[in-house]
């Protein structure tokens, strides 16, 4: 098959020190470093597949998962601003 392909910059110079430390021209360096990439995609691991299994999170009536974060980010902004208010106090 023939097609026009335009390298990136880094992808040329690394193709153009491929064909020189093998001796061999660009159409065989190229074909060559696309093998070894479309090769390399596939499984990684012969075990079973990862799984996650969703549990309920049994959280109390008015308590909203979607805003967990929030009051995580509001707690730890209220206890900057507690420890840095104590370090003044020692500095005055």
């Amino acid at each position: 098959m023939r097609t026009t392909v335009t390298l990136d910059a880094d992808v040329e110079q690394r193709l153009r020190e491929a064909m020189h430390i093998q001796g061999k021209g660009f159409k065989e360096t190229l074909n060559d470093a696309l093998r070894r990439g479309l090769g390399a995609t596939g499984p990684t691991s012969d075990g079973p597949p990862f799984k996650v299994e969703s549990r309920p999170l049994r959280l109390r009536t008015g308590l909203d998962p979607a805003h967990l974060r929030e009051l995580d980010d509001d707690l730890e902004i209220a206890e900057f601003l507690r420890k840095s208010a104590r370090l003044d106090e020692h500095r005055q």
